[in-house]
Order: structure tokens, then C-alpha cells, then sequence
């Protein structure tokens, strides 16, 4: 049986105003984007506040107000899972509760942050707890589907996600879990996959780097997604997994093959991962400029140049040419 997790859920963006708030009427429009294509809205869903959406630089108060505001526009017309991402474990359970008050559907769980401890040398498979009773915190609180995001300083072939053992055992431990991003390269990923099919109950297998989506349908390790891709990519990958939904490989393999591909791998480097889906939406025109808070940096004209020229190329529309300068924006 289907659940929250076999949707492809759009890590949304936050645009931000030239002084860096936040830009609600940028975000209202950029939100009809999604909701007015019915393609997206048959198999889609919104996830608001994830990383993609800096959730990391926001306060309580935006991250409610951000997702109040979604849920204004979105009115019940997709499914909406809600980041609840913060420093202390006290306030991912209020952000959580903030999530349940206002009507989502389902939270979206990210590991802690801070001391080196939990992250960039956490042992997650002996210690799975650094993140399981955090999540656990959050379901006591809320009790609502979870979709997690699993991010570790863990070693190959299992970076940048957490092991399959850890991932497991977490999965057993907390029945709400109904979907794994899957944050990993190509052969942490098919171990992975594998471990959530043996699990006695659901845990949908959910794609995230776009770049790879084309094996991952061919070898049906692909239930739903979760991905920043869909900012900007969203017509054309539709295309392609609707041929895919055909068993028309050849129409498939034209709309990956015709530009999509490139554009994805450009875009998937992960140390410019988030700054390059900002770049790359606001080159469509969806929303009005990259800005984003520090200490996220600021993104290089080269990179502009590249991913205006690859959008193009995949056949999708964009701003004028001399729009895409840095010097054209305040900020810079």
C-alpha cells in the first residue's frame, strides 16, 4: 500500500529580499509554480523548510511563519511535510509541534547539529541514538508520518548518508518513519535500497540526487523522491519519469540524454549543491534574485554562466542573458 512516502516531494526554496528576509509575496508566487502544473500535482508534494530552503539559518518564528504561509497557498491541493530542524532537541520537538499545529501532513527529520560528537565523527551505527532519540523526542510530541534526511560524517560507500545498519535499526525502532532520502553515491544507495526492501514493514526507497534518477527507475529502487532538483528542473522531469511510467525507454532516455543530465550533474557538486539550485531558479525567472544568508556563500559568475547555458540546453526557459549578472543585485 502507497503512503506519505511514495510522492516526489520539492525541497522548496526560500526567496529572501535584498536585505536577506524573507520575500512572502516571492515565496506565494513561487509556490503556484508547483501547484498550477497538474502533472506535479498528481504525483507530487511539497516539502517546506528543508535544507534546500536554509532552514538552518531561520529562527522558530520564521520556519512557522514560512510554513504558514505554505499552507495558506497550498490549501490542501498536495501532500506538505515540514522540516523541524534546530539547534537543541527542545526546539525541534516545539518546531515539530509548530508542523502538527498548522496542518502538515508529515515532518521531515534531519540530524542534530553542533559538537563533533553528533556529526562530523558520530559513529551511527554504534551509537544510532545521536539521531534515534531525537526523532523519538519529536514523535512522542507529534505522532505524524516522518520522512527523514539522513546526513552523517559516515565512510564510503555510505557517505554523505547514514550506514545501512544504523538506518535499519532506526527504521525497526520507530514505526511513524514511512520514507529514507536517500543522500548516498551509487553503491551506498543499492545497499541501502535493499536493506528498506527486507524491512517487514514500508519504508519507501525516496531518490534524491537528481543526476542518478534514470538508474534508479531502470532498476526499480524508486518509490518517490525528495529532491531540490524539482526547482528547477520540474517540466523537464516530469517528462522523464512520465516516459519512464510508459515503459517508453526511448522517450526516456531522449529527455535525459537531451540535456537533463548534464544539467543535473553540474548542479550536483555537494559542496555548491544548494547554492546551485538557488542559481539555477532563479536563471528560470521563478524567483527574483539568489540571494541567501551567510554564511552561505555567495555563487560565482562562472557558475551562473554554466547553468544558464545548461538550462538552456535542456530545453527549459530562462531569464534574458544580461539579466544573469552578479553586478545586476544588490547583495553582490
Amino acid at each position: 500500500m502507497k503512503s506519505l512516502g511514495d510522492v516526489c516531494y520539492a525541497a522548496v526554496l526560500l526567496p529572501l529580499t535584498s536585505d536577506l528576509k524573507i520575500d512572502e509575496p516571492a515565496f506565494r508566487s513561487y509556490l503556484q509554480y508547483f501547484l498550477k502544473d497538474e502533472r506535479f500535482v498528481a504525483r507530487g508534494g511539497l516539502c517546506i523548510n528543508p535544507e534546500a530552503g536554509e532552514i538552518f539559518y531561520l529562527t522558530r518564528e520564521e520556519k512557522r511563519r514560512v510554513l504558514e504561509v505554505a499552507m495558506e497557498e497550498i490549501n490542501g491541493k498536495v501532500p506538505v511535510i515540514a522540516g523541524t530542524w534546530a539547534l537543541t532537541t527542545a526546539e525541534v520537538v516545539d518546531t515539530a509541534r509548530d508542523v502538527k499545529a498548522l496542518g502538515a501532513d508529515g515532518i521531515f527529520v534531519t540530524p542534530p547539529g553542533g559538537a563533533q560528537d553528533i556529526t562530523s565523527c558520530w559513529d551511527a551505527d554504534n551509537y544510532p541514538e545521536v539521531w534515534s532519540d531525537q526523532i523519538k523526542a519529536q514523535d512522542r510530541a507529534v505522532d505524524l508520518p516522518i520522512i527523514t534526511h539522513p546526513v552523517s560524517g559516515s565512510a564510503a560507500p555510505f557517505s554523505p548518508g547514514l550506514p545501512v545498519a544504523a538506518t535499519l535499526a532506526i527504521c525497526k525502532e520507530i514505526p511513524n518513519i514511512v520514507g529514507w532520502k536517500m543522500t548516498y553515491g551509487y553503491d551506498g544507495y543499492r545497499i541501502v535500497a535493499k536493506g528498506l526492501r527486507s524491512l517487514p514493514k514500508r519504508v519507501s526507497v525516496m531518490s534524491a540526487l537528481a543526476s542518478r534518477f534514470h538508474e534508479y527507475r531502470a532498476t526499480d529502487m524508486f518509490d518517490g523522491t525528495l529532491s531540490g532538483f524539482w526547482n528547477f528542473g520540474m517540466e523537464s522531469m516530469l517528462d522523464h519519469l512520465d516516459a519512464w511510467d510508459r515503459r517508453d525507454i526511448d522517450a526516456a532516455c531522449t529527455v535525459w540524454n537531451g540535456g537533463l543530465v548534464q544539467l543535473h550533474e553540474y548542479i550536483a557538486d555537494m559542496g555548491r549543491l544548494h547554492v546551485r539550485y538557488k542559481v539555477a531558479t532563479w536563471l528560470r525567472g521563478l524567483i527574483p534574485n539568489p540571494f541567501m544568508r551567510p554564511p552561505m556563500p555567495n555563487p560565482r559568475q562562472i557558475e551562473i554562466d554554466t547553468i544558464y547555458d545548461l538550462l538552456v540546453k535542456a530545453g527549459l526557459s530562462v531569464i534574458d542573458k544580461k539579466d544573469a549578472v552578479l553586478g545586476k543585485h544588490s547583495q553582490y
